[in-house]
């Protein structure tokens, strides 16, 4: 269970950034409030996630995903450049997340 609320997490996070790219610096109004529901449940998700993993796994997971998932929505959706160093700091992201769980922090 904690794991599908982590994923709810990083889903909501992941939501609330992409909101906040056409929020226009919040000077529009349902991209705006996007990223603030976005935020507020996965901070919400988050929170519950805690009550069961640790603060280090659930983070790392929470933030390496989610990092991850927002490199490349920019890249595939937004036309932001896929260069081998952007694509290489993303697989450096992906692997320090397993890194961490393979160290046995749960």
């Amino acid at each position: 269970m904690a794991y599908a609320l982590l994923g709810g997490a990083i889903l909501a996070e992941v939501l609330g950034t992409t909101s906040m790219k056409y929020s226009d610096g919040f000077t529009r109004l349902w991209p705006s409030l996007g990223t603030a529901v976005g935020y507020l449940i996965a901070f919400a998700f988050l929170a519950q996630t805690l009550k069961t993993l640790s603060v280090g796994t659930a983070y790392a997971i929470w933030s390496g995903v989610g990092t991850a998932a927002i490199a490349g929505i920019g890249m595939v959706f937004l036309g932001e450049a896929a260069t081998a160093t952007k694509l290489i700091g993303v697989v450096l992201v992906i692997a320090g997340v397993v890194v961490l769980n393979l160290g046995g922090g749960h």
